[in-house]
């Protein structure tokens, strides 16, 4: 059970409101001024702030101007259009969503059920924080490359909000993951997280498969069937390639993210809907827009929040911790263990991946199945295009290290060293061969990124 306060200086809407809050079982009082609404937040912080934009003693958005008033409080802004202003607006301020006016009883409900305090949030994202610092993994992301780095505090800025996000990425690159991320660090987590790649569907079903149709609306449609804005009801819908979804369709997801409205196929009945939508492509929206593939209209509607996804090139340090993630899984699958060699770890951070970690995958998979023993080398890996740079320029070591005849770098250790000295040797002469690249080394040691650090820390490096 939370508490609301309602700042509406309408007193037959404050009073609608609080009705409908507290038929939810929540407790609910009303400000009709910003004085009062003053007051009522220094006396009892609520749980969630339902707040009206336009005020007798002012604008809603005033009470910000006093961070400690609302730091644990889920702000809500209340206005009468749904624009791009006022998405902006309330990812600025921090405020966790917005209402259109009039309101539905069915979206404040929603709402409601999904209360969780910022607090909450924010100690979930210092989790994670934490987390990739220790592993280089966000979730069920993987990099710990400035870029990737980029990515997560973005991420973390934007799940609690309710604004619409557009992923921008090549294929391959993890714009599914990021969407997943952002849900799962939202107030929607409980609710249903469904994906549709707009341009794996045939033009003649996609309408019906995101907005559903009804019994009889064309031949074939044999009964009632709801789409994916009726099944992720309250949570989020990822629309993957958007770009390729048809201009008609483009037209009423407009409306939908407007004003919450659709309509089957073949009804003349509007449906409600409290869905977030995440929208994405692997193309340049802009040249969609000039070659008439996408809407202008549309692309300024999902294009609130960007993300902007590296391709893989262009983070090759990641690639031992992903080379690492997928070898791990492997394992578990075949219930045994391969590691890279460290010329074979070369040659992945060498190669250009067009297919980026989808392609690193696919490519370590069958260097899996066809390597002999527990070790995988250079053989059955991706020939590196022509013209390409050898493997050992992109991870030069900065002091030579001893090498064997013919054969890779080597530690020449006395018997009866204590082990202690020997890991000592071991790590620094391995954190010296890879450039003093902490994931690289984690990655050839096989051990996490937090030992590693501790490991440092303690050689006082």
């Amino acid at each position: 059970m939370g508490h609301a306060l309602i700042v509406e200086d309408d007193e037959d809407s404050g009073q609608m409101l609080a009705s409908l809050v507290k038929r939810e079982g929540h407790s609910a009082i009303t400000a009709p001024s910003l004085a009062l609404a003053r007051r009522l937040l220094a006396m009892q912080p609520p749980d969630v702030l339902l707040l009206d934009l336009h005020l007798p003693d002012g604008n809603g958005l005033d009470l910000f101007e006093n961070t400690d008033l609302v730091a644990d409080t889920e702000v809500v802004l209340m206005t009468g259009q749904a624009s791009l202003e006022t998405s902006i607006q309330a990812l600025r301020l921090g405020a966790a969503d917005y209402l259109v006016k009039p309101i539905n009883p069915t979206h404040l409900k929603s709402l409601l059920s999904r209360l969780i305090r910022p607090s909450k949030l924010q100690a979930e994202i210092a989790s994670l924080t934490e987390q990739w610092r220790e592993t280089g993994r966000f979730g069920p992301l993987i990099g710990a490359s400035d870029a990737m780095q980029s990515v997560y505090r973005q991420i973390a800025r934007v799940a609690g909000t309710g604004v619409t996000v557009f992923i921008q990425g090549e294929s391959g690159t993890g714009k599914e993951l990021v969407a997943r991320s952002v849900h799962e660090l939202s107030r929607r987590r409980e609710q249903p997280f469904l994906a549709i790649n707009c341009g794996a569907i045939s033009p003649h079903l996609i309408e019906s498969e995101i907005f559903g149709h009804e019994r009889g609306s064309f031949t074939g449609a044999e009964r009632q069937h709801q789409g994916f804005f009726e099944r992720a009801h309250g949570g989020t819908l990822f629309l993957d390639e958007v770009t390729e979804m048809p201009l008609n369709l483009q037209v009423k997801l407009l409306r939908v993210l407007e004003n919450g409205t659709f309509m089957r196929v073949g009804s003349t009945q509007l449906q409600q809907t409290d869905t977030r939508i995440i929208a994405a492509t692997n193309r340049d929206p802009a040249e969609a827009v000039m070659r008439g593939a996408l809407r202008e209209d549309l692309l300024y509607r999902l294009n609130v929040f960007p993300i902007s996804l590296p391709p893989l090139r262009d983070r090759a340090s990641d690639v031992p911790l992903l080379a690492e993630r997928f070898l791990e899984e492997l394992g578990r699958e075949e219930r045994t263990s391969k590691r890279l060699t460290p010329e074979a770890l070369l040659k992945l951070q060498a190669y250009p991946w067009p297919g980026n970690v989808r392609e690193l995958r696919n490519a370590l998979q069958r260097a899996w199945v066809m390597a002999h023993g527990s070790q995988i080398d250079e053989e059955w890996l991706p020939r590196m295009p022509a013209g390409s740079p050898p493997p050992a320029t992109l991870a030069a070591p900065s002091r030579v290290v001893d090498l064997a005849e013919g054969g890779g770098p080597h530690l020449d250790i006395r018997i009866g060293t204590p082990l202690s000295e020997v890991e000592r040797q071991l790590i620094l002469a391995t954190f010296e061969y890879c450039g003093h690249h902490k994931e690289r080394t984690a990655a050839l040691l096989g051990i996490s990124m937090k030992t590693l650090y501790n490991r440092l820390k303690e050689y006082r490096l």
